[in-house]
């Protein structure tokens, strides 16, 4: 399978600059781009069309969305919908963001609407998961995943196609907050997930990429790579600049 790595963006840049940046990634990371790897850039649903075409005529670079809501159309005021992303360029969505959850207030339960929805209606899903500080330090990081997973894949069809699900790993505690997990801590949680992948979809689950996020940085990134289960990374604040993110990319 390829690696995948993955740029957040997040309330970050307007559509000149997404679009700039973009083009900056492709020219600093193209051609020297690994076999096996693939590039997905994650901007604001304003400039995702600038940032697809930034990428125009790149090989393996990608663009997906931060949000959408579970219908195909209606009053639903400052929504957008599956089918507008696509429209837009994107093939890729996040669901389940530890923002959105712990921000937003979005439940396990709407995470997983979301999931089965934007699955069905033809886009490629990063599933989030993971656990606040305060459920690292009381031992239930099992019961966390667990629950996130289960809820997160109840409604998704259990002949999903691999290459269109991927599950993120992102402890809370490590996001945005210079802490990374350390290489034992990514290990038992992705061993975890692969696990609770294989007990939901089968053997398709060792086939189900799993990205780890948190404070990735290009002095880091390698070693997190190299780590079993880790099949690519989801990086926020490091992914802003195409220098640093292209470094990480190349890793």
């Amino acid at each position: 399978m390829k690696k995948l790595f993955a740029a957040n963006w997040k309330m970050h840049k307007t559509q000149a600059e997404a679009r700039q940046s973009a083009e900056e990634l492709v020219r600093l990371a193209g051609a020297a781009l690994p076999a096996g790897r693939e590039v997905l850039v994650i901007p604001p649903c304003t400039a995702l069309a600038a940032t697809a075409s930034g990428f125009a005529g790149a090989q393996n670079f990608l663009v997906g969305a931060q949000n959408f809501y579970p219908a195909t159309h209606g009053a639903f005021t400052g929504e957008i919908s599956p089918a507008m992303l696509l429209d837009a360029g994107a093939a890729w969505a996040l669901t389940g963001h530890s923002e959105r959850r712990h921000v937003l207030g979005e439940s396990d339960e709407f995470v997983g609407q979301k999931t089965a929805f934007g699955l069905a209606a033809g886009l490629k899903i990063i599933l989030c998961v993971g656990e606040k500080i305060e459920e690292r330090q009381g031992k239930r990081l099992v019961e966390v995943l667990t629950r996130q997973l289960t809820v997160g894949l109840a409604a998704v069809p259990r002949d999903c196609d691999p290459q269109d699900l991927c599950v993120a790993y992102e402890p809370v505690w490590a996001i945005g907050t210079g802490l990374v997990a350390g290489p034992a801590e990514i290990l038992e949680a992705h061993a975890l997930v692969r696990s609770l992948l294989a007990g939901v979809f089968g053997p398709a689950g060792q086939q189900i990429r799993i990205l780890y996020g948190g404070s990735v940085k290009p002095d880091n990134a390698p070693e997190i790579i190299a780590l079993d289960n880790v099949d690519g990374v989801l990086v926020g604040g490091a992914s802003l600049k195409a220098d640093d993110f292209s470094r990480i990319v190349l890793a």
